[in-house]
């Protein structure tokens, strides 16, 4: 299998840095990214961290006696300046807190050096059933290295 070093992209002091580019498929009939888009990056940027972390999800599926899942329990959302077809991004990915049930990140994505939209994520960590629950030791410690 070939391996592709940067394609979660990458941790340094705690900040999880994806860069994606903008395709046409992510904007509309203006040619501007279409906001939905923005929570599509957003996401990415989640999983790759967690990804880059230890944490994934075969690992959540088969933790706990029916399986754990990540479920966003609300999003807000800011949207700074447009981006366009072909533009080269990063979504910036830092973990605020992490107790019990609840994981909290704060998301950027910028143009270069310049911010365009930002993120305030809440997630639940709930099993396969929907019912909120506490993160394996195994896998909080694995998180626990994104602390900063």
């Amino acid at each position: 299998m070939t391996q592709w070093p940067d394609l979660a992209g990458r941790i340094q002091d705690g900040l999880h840095v994806l860069p994606v580019r903008v395709y046409y498929e992510d904007t509309d009939f203006t040619g501007i990214v279409y906001h939905g888009a923005f929570v599509r990056f957003f996401e990415r940027g989640r999983s790759d961290m967690l990804r880059l972390a230890g944490i994934h999800h075969a690992d959540l599926r088969d933790a706990g006696e029916s399986g754990l899942a990540f479920a966003v329990r609300g999003m807000d959302l800011e949207f700074l300046k447009p981006a366009t077809i072909d533009d080269v991004l990063t979504v910036h990915t830092r973990l605020v807190d992490h107790r019990g049930a609840r994981i909290e990140l704060a998301q950027e994505i910028r143009r270069g050096e310049e911010p365009i939209a930002r993120a305030q994520v809440r997630v639940a960590v709930i099993t396969m059933r929907g019912r909120p629950t506490r993160l394996p030791k195994a896998l909080e410690a694995r998180l626990q290295r994104l602390s900063v």
